[in-house]
């Protein structure tokens, strides 16, 4: 895929396809609003498309819809719902550079960011397309006798699913297959600043032969009322959330007083730990992709760097030797760094920058910007000389800004590490694989990469603890997130 994609007549025509302004998917059907709101081009600032504005009463409609279609669907063949995940994936892969190119013009990551996500994203209806074949439960005579019991999954039910901006597709994907495959039907509300991917992959599942009402697509610039009617809707069984931890706990609070079955998957503040031991070049080679993929925008981007006092300088030059060689700009230039969502992200992460900053750190290494730059950029910047308690050090950053902290004794570092709140993904670079393990044991954290600055897989249970989440997201355990357990004492004389 080449910049000769985003020409704007190419673009024009991947989004004018979608028919944004009718983008509220229900029932089967597309339809339009009273009102629309704006997509823009983080990279430019310059408008994309208008998209359908849904309100609570679209949002009613919707669940309508999968309601209706719930006892179809439930009832078709684990098979049948494996070969539509299956075909879905194989679409979803031929239009690999259609949404290439619209994630990086609504979102702004590079091309290769962009693409991974999309090979990442289809990998799901492949992963659950298998999974939902694998049938589970347990049969067995009761301990007193007289009584065989078995035990069986069911889905729960109409799955209201909220997805985030930063991966437009993946995040739609990860919850979206395992519900199907469950056999439940879902009502999907997608990021307003990233609304046209979901649009497109609506689309693929349309194609693949979802029947109609399973797969309800809803954007809305009014979240709060969209997913509060869900919420209130006794219909709806079901809250998968992946955002903000102060969001979940909204949410989290709302689900409460329906008893909701609720997955949350939440904010985090994933520490980079660097041991005197470890191989540097590999530790360096894991950073630029913990901390840089998608410009820092993710919840498992490694947030804070402990590196050993012995080796802190060695890591922070080699370090910064490859901040400064990256390149900063709009994904159609062929850049590697993307621009922040937003004027407001941008501002904020800035603002602990500068916080930082003033609390005695130093600029050690920043790649270059040009100036003429219209975008959200912000220029990749290596922090030294950070305190511990610098904000940008305990809050999650969601930008390209990578501070060091130093450390001597494995009982400072665990310390520093488990002071957070959060517990999403951590990693851990060591030169022997004991240490890094027995370090790894002591990390509150759902994930841990060891020797490895990526620790996302559609078959390994995604999640994290403390105030990072409840449940987690593919593998098995993701399929058995939209089930619940029955069981029946069957008289056996």
């Amino acid at each position: 895929m080449t910049a000769a994609t985003f020409e704007t007549s190419t673009l024009e025509r991947h989004i004018l396809a979608l028919e944004p302004e009718h983008g509220l998917f229900v029932g089967g059907r597309w339809q339009g609003t009273a009102s629309t709101f704006v997509v823009d081009d983080p990279a430019t600032s310059a408008p994309l498309a208008q998209v359908s504005d849904a309100s609570g009463a679209e949002a009613t409609a919707a669940v309508d819809a999968a309601s209706e279609a719930l006892a179809a669907w439930r009832r078709t063949a684990p098979r049948a719902r494996s070969e539509i995940l299956r075909r879905a994936y194989d679409l979803m892969v031929a239009d690999v550079d259609r949404l290439t190119a619209l994630i990086c013009a609504e979102n702004g990551k590079s091309l290769v960011d962009a693409r991974g996500e999309v090979l990442y994203a289809a990998e799901f209806f492949r992963w659950f397309s298998e999974e939902a074949v694998r049938s589970s439960g347990d049969f067995g005579p009761a301990p007193a006798g007289g009584t065989r019991t078995m035990v069986t999954r069911r889905p729960v039910g109409v799955a209201a699913l909220v997805t985030p901006w930063n991966f437009p597709a993946a995040m739609a994907t990860r919850k979206i297959a395992p519900a199907l495959a469950a056999g439940c039907t879902v009502v999907l509300k997608p990021a307003a600043e990233t609304p046209l991917t979901a649009l497109a992959v609506a689309r693929i599942l349309a194609e693949a032969g979802v029947p109609d009402g399973v797969v309800n697509v809803v954007p809305t610039t009014d979240a709060a009322t969209v997913v509060g009617t869900w919420l209130e809707d006794r219909r709806v069984r079901k809250i998968s959330f992946t955002g903000s931890t102060n969001v979940g706990r909204i949410l989290l609070r709302q689900a409460a007083d329906r008893v909701v079955n609720s997955s949350m998957e939440l904010g985090g503040n994933a520490p980079f730990v660097v041991t005197e031991d470890a191989d540097l070049d590999a530790a360096v080679e894991g950073a630029m992709v913990a901390k840089f993929r998608n410009g820092g925008q993710a919840c498992t981007a490694a947030n804070r760097f402990y590196v050993h006092a012995d080796v802190a300088d060695a890591f922070t030059a080699r370090l910064g030797a490859a901040v400064e060689a990256l390149t900063v700009g709009p994904a159609s230039d062929g850049a590697q760094i993307g621009p922040l969502i937003s004027a407001k992200a941008l501002a904020g992460v800035q603002s602990l920058v500068d916080s930082a900053l003033a609390l005695g750190a130093r600029v050690a290494h920043r790649a270059p910007l040009d100036a003429t730059l219209t975008g959200h950029f912000l220029a990749p910047v290596v922090l030294a000389d950070v305190a511990p308690d610098s904000p940008v050090v305990t809050e999650e950053i969601f930008g390209p800004v990578a501070p060091v902290v130093t450390w001597r004794t494995d009982e400072e570092l665990l310390g520093y590490v488990d002071a957070s709140e959060y517990g999403l993904a951590a990693y851990v670079y060591a030169g022997d694989l004991r240490r890094a393990l027995h370090l790894a044991e002591e990390i509150d954290a759902g994930m841990v990469g060891i020797g490895r600055g990526l620790v996302s897989d559609p078959s390994a249970p995604f999640g994290g603890v403390k105030q990072s989440g409840l449940g987690r997201e593919g593998a098995r355990e993701g399929l058995e997130e939209f089930t619940e357990t029955q069981y029946f004492s069957v008289a056996w004389d």
